[in-house]
């Protein structure tokens, strides 16, 4: 499916259906390797490879780095060799920026350079309202890049707001209880109330929520700067919804930054017994669980060897 049509259809699918993705292109190849400048495959969040980039081998490492590219959200030319030293080994230069070296002892000695391009879908931002303050809501999304809509079909279902990352309701009274109800329930990252101190701990005591998810909702919507205007309001509220999109929360951000240990990938990743390959653990990863423990690894090759010797490769690792 590499370089046709097909693929560039089930990514524009994809990308419709507000879908996160990695998209990764060969550059570069040096024989024997099996991929050519030009193919082409997507990986999905969940380790699945549609495409072509290379064999067994090679689709390992894209994996393992593709979900790496869609946490961060940065793309990367990722350079696989199967004699070259990885960046950052003992000795060796850091990671350019943009750019890593791995060492792949399953290659059958080519070289590939290919380029991940992390798809993540632009934030989607439901208002409810024809108010002043919503139409200034509507207004600012062009600027941030942001898709901000009115509902869409049947209004604010749970499962209309499926992938939607922050609802502002900002009606003034009109089916307000409903659509905060909706949203908390489908799980939705940022709600926030346009009210009053005073109306909005009455609008909350009102919503068959627990007293948890009352607790999520966010009123009087936006961080305080004095807003006055409902262009300032508007920016005020937008503001907490940036923050809730692109990070944690203050006390979150200094706990992390005081932690020792870098946070996980989204896609945990295992070392390969035999050949000691670092591999996403996805579904689609060969595995197996002679020796009394999962373990995964790089191709079927691998697998076959250590379920002939378990102990042996438990032993060397």
């Amino acid at each position: 499916m590499s370089g046709t049509p097909v693929l560039d259809e089930r990514i524009a699918e994809l990308t419709a259906r507000h879908v996160p993705f990695v998209r990764a292109t060969v550059v570069r190849a040096r024989r024997p390797a099996s991929a050519r400048p030009g193919d082409t495959a997507v990986v999905l969040a969940d380790g699945r490879i549609e495409g072509f980039v290379g064999g067994v081998c090679a689709e390992a490492t894209v994996r393992a780095q593709a979900l790496r590219t869609l946490a961060s959200g940065e793309a990367l030319l990722l350079r696989i060799s199967p004699e070259a030293p990885e960046d950052g080994a003992p000795g060796q230069p850091e990671a350019d920026e943009g750019a890593l070296s791995l060492r792949n002892p399953c290659l059958s000695g080519g070289e590939l350079e290919i380029f991940l391009e992390p798809r993540r879908p632009v934030p989607r931002v439901v208002v409810l309202g024809g108010t002043p303050i919503a139409r200034a809501l509507l207004a600012f999304g062009p600027a941030l890049g942001y898709e901000i809509a009115g509902p869409a079909g049947d209004g604010l279902t749970e499962e209309a707001l499926t992938g939607v990352r922050a609802v502002v309701v900002a009606s003034h009274g009109r089916d307000e209880d409903a659509a905060l109800t909706a949203a908390v329930r489908a799980g939705v990252p940022y709600v926030g109330l346009v009210a009053s101190p005073r109306r909005g701990a009455a609008v909350l005591a009102g919503l068959e929520l627990t007293r948890e998810q009352r607790g999520r909702v966010r009123t009087p919507a936006g961080l305080w700067i004095g807003a006055r205007t409902p262009g300032e309001v508007a920016l005020s509220i937008l503001a907490e919804v940036v923050a809730s999109v692109r990070g944690p929360a203050p006390a979150e951000a200094a706990e992390a930054a005081e932690a020792v240990e870098p946070p996980e990938p989204a896609v945990p990743t295992a070392t390969d017994p035999v050949c000691g390959m670092s591999v996403a653990a996805t579904a689609d990863t060969p595995h197996t669980d002679a020796g009394g423990e999962r373990r995964w690894f790089c191709c079927e090759g691998c697998r076959t060897a250590f379920e002939a010797a378990p102990g042996r490769y438990a032993e060397a690792r």
